[in-house]
């Protein structure tokens, strides 16, 4: 946090400085603020990381492609019906925040699945309670199980029979237990 809070103070102080100089009658304004002013700033790779927005899964529908499931690693799910114009949120009153994983049967567009706990090893991430299902595009969950899985990081459902899921689980991140495989 300390070298975020030293930079944002240098840039301020900068900002600061070339207004206060800016206002004297001698200097030429389109030059204050062109390239070569800001030449010392170079762009650079700080990750790997999963910080902004962590968008965890994603499921087209493919008979109706402007309708997206969206499961975020730390916000729930949400879902469009004009491919992203306007969003709902579905999870929110669920006992987790936190997902990892949608399911999705191409056959029962309704139907939808949802692994909770973001699906990475980051120090930043949320742990889930499960797993869940919506017969009804997201209106109403049923809790299906999995509980002590913390992190489930993909759902497939079998292809013949939509009640049968295979669901890869982490488990928990430190330390022993819970439900994995």
């Amino acid at each position: 946090m300390r070298p975020i809070i030293i930079v944002v103070s240098v840039m301020f102080a900068l900002f600061a400085g070339i207004a206060i100089f800016a206002q004297s009658s001698e200097v030429d304004d389109t030059k204050l603020f062109s390239s070569p002013t800001f030449e010392a700033f170079k762009l650079r790779n700080i990750g790997p990381a999963f910080m902004s927005g962590r968008i965890a899964d994603i499921v087209i529908v493919p008979d109706d492609p402007a309708t997206w499931y969206v499961a975020v690693g730390s916000g729930g799910v949400w879902k469009t019906e004009n491919a992203g114009t306007t969003w709902t949120s579905l999870f929110d009153g669920q006992g987790s925040y936190s997902t990892g994983a949608l399911g999705f049967d191409p056959d029962h567009p309704d139907t939808i699945w949802v692994g909770t706990g973001e699906n990475h090893g980051g120090r930043h991430n949320g742990f889930g309670d499960g797993i869940y299902k919506s017969a009804d595009g997201g209106k109403k969950w049923e809790k299906k199980g999995l509980e002590a899985s913390e992190h489930i990081s993909k759902i497939i459902i079998h292809p013949d029979d939509p009640d049968t899921l295979w669901v890869a689980s982490q488990g928990p991140l430190w330390s022993a237990g819970g439900q994995r495989g």
